[in-house]
């Protein structure tokens, strides 16, 4: 099974995790997070971020960061080997829930879950559902009757 392994600026990851555990409490094995510290330098984060997937204990890992061009990304890019571990940046809560439920599956499988968990995320709601609005006239055709 791929570790997850979130690494964001602080408190981010470990917010992301605790979201995690709310929704799955049983999925907390394989799943990392380190918050980077505004204060720390990035040789002390990577380091870190070293050891915590050493500690995963999974031979493949997908690290997801939240901001592309940041500390975080950039530490995880020199932590991300390309082949046994992968790097995903733009991390979002249905993205996360996302590589948690398909997590056995191949890395690069885990990868392309990962992003359209991210991207279905995303979308414009409407305030109230189209068949609680009220019509008005000018918007359709008269002559078109909705079912």
């Amino acid at each position: 099974m791929n570790g997850i392994f979130i690494i964001a600026h602080e408190p981010l990851a470990s917010a992301f995790r605790q979201c995690l555990l709310h929704v799955f409490p049983d999925h907390v094995a394989g799943v990392a997070a380190l918050d980077v510290q505004a204060n720390l330098p990035p040789e002390e984060t990577l380091a870190q971020a070293r050891i915590m997937l050493a500690e995963l204990g999974c031979t493949q890992a997908l690290v997801l960061t939240d901001v592309f061009g940041a500390t975080p990304c950039n530490v995880a890019q020199k932590l991300v080997d390309g082949e046994n571990t992968k790097l995903v940046t733009g991390v979002n809560l249905p993205m996360l829930l996302r590589t948690v439920s398909y997590r056995h599956e191949a890395l690069d499988a885990l990868v392309a879950r990962a992003l359209v968990g991210a991207t279905q995320g995303v979308m414009q709601v409407a305030i109230t559902a189209p068949q609680n609005q009220v019509r008005r006239t000018h918007d359709q055709d008269p002559h078109d009757h909705q079912q």
